[in-house]
């Protein structure tokens, strides 16, 4: 019965929960050994159309994934989305990662890799079909799906930068 409240908490607007998706680690070579520091690429969002990603670096795992979500807090934007989907396709593309966007019919799912997957079910997307192509770097597929997902434009949006009605 607990577990009933916490999943309506979280998935409630304005309640952000968090994704931890890479954390690598470094070691740099001193004197006495190796000296090991970690960081952390984090994805937040509130599955109603709000997302951040936040990077974080620290020598202890727990210290580099909270300056991580501190980060994607920071970086929250806002999506439009249509019913669970996009309106329409779109390519995302940082560095040398691309990563594409189709809309889906409801029941599909959300059919795309870990990286990109993480993303797009913290954002509320429920149906989407993905190809991420290039660059296979965490980092940049989850830049490169933001990226994606900040660049749809709604029906109402185009008409008034067109100036024309789209029937």
């Amino acid at each position: 019965m607990a577990d009933a409240g916490k999943e309506l908490a979280v998935h409630a607007p304005g309640l952000y929960e968090e994704s931890v998706v890479k954390v690598n680690r470094c070691a740099k070579v001193v004197q006495g050994g190796r000296r090991f520091s970690f960081s952390a690429l984090v994805v937040v969002g509130d599955h109603h159309g709000s997302v951040g990603i936040g990077f974080g670096k620290a020598k202890e795992v727990p210290s580099a994934v909270e300056k991580a979500v501190k980060d994607a807090h920071k970086n929250l934007v806002q999506l439009h989305l249509k019913h669970g989907t996009l309106e329409h396709e779109i390519n995302g593309r940082y560095g040398a990662a691309v990563v594409r966007l189709v809309p889906a019919a409801p029941g599909t799912g959300i059919i795309a890799g870990a990286t990109v997957r993480s993303v797009l079910e913290l954002a509320g997307v429920r149906d989407i079909l993905t190809k991420s192509m290039g660059s296979n770097n965490p980092i940049n597929l989850v830049k490169a799906t933001l990226s994606g997902l900040m660049s749809v434009r709604g029906r109402r949006e185009a008409e008034r930068l067109r100036g024309v009605s789209i029937s």
